[in-house]
């Protein structure tokens, strides 16, 4: 399934400052029935944004109208626990194409890639400063540069370089799966086959 193309992207962000968020509070363990990737983003921190009547936290960055945009900043060792890629379709199908942290999981690292979604690891400090800029305007816009592998933020023109293979930067910035490049290079993959001895 192909995804939306990423080359540049500037976006006000969402703040979640809290450390060691897991694939259970990203997605709760009991909307893990569905099989297609759509719906997810409705039970995105299901837990922390809503009651148990269904009435949403007031408390809850997501639930609070000043934040908005398609880039979640996230607390250190964001996307830990289980392997579950539902937790990436949820960050994607609620509408964030970027999450930025000083540290994430692996898995959750890889899923996310694998969705369309960018994973861009800074350092700590960055993320502080990150984090006090949008508390101080919740409007400030990041650039997130992929071909350059940057990510700025516009209010100070403070920068950061973030590494990402190759291989999946290829792919984010064709909108590709892993499905979708093998179709790219099918006519690559039958002229090496024709070219093997029987």
């Amino acid at each position: 399934m192909a995804y939306d193309k990423f080359n540049i992207l500037t976006s006000s962000a969402v703040p979640l400052s809290i450390e060691n968020v897991d694939t259970d509070q990203i997605i709760p363990a009991r909307f893990l029935k569905a099989t297609e990737r759509v719906g997810f983003g409705d039970n995105l921190f299901r837990d922390w944004r809503y009651n148990n009547d269904g009435t949403p936290k007031a408390d809850f960055v997501l639930n609070n109208p000043i934040y908005s945009g398609k880039i979640l900043v996230g607390g250190r060792n964001f996307g830990s626990g289980s392997s579950r890629e539902h937790a990436a379709w949820a960050v994607y199908d609620y509408g964030f194409r970027c999450v930025v942290s000083s540290f994430f999981a692996d898995i959750f690292r890889n899923n996310c890639l694998n969705v369309g979604v960018l994973p861009v690891q800074v350092s700590a400090g960055f993320a502080e400063k990150i984090f006090k800029t949008i508390e101080e305007d919740p409007k400030t816009e990041l650039e997130i540069n992929l071909p350059e592998q940057t990510i700025t933020i516009k209010a100070t023109g403070e920068k950061e370089f973030f590494d990402i293979s190759g291989y999946k930067k290829d792919n984010m910035i064709n909108g590709f799966d892993d499905i979708d490049y093998l179709q790219n290079i099918k006519s690559e993959v039958v002229e090496f086959a024709n070219q093997l001895p029987y």
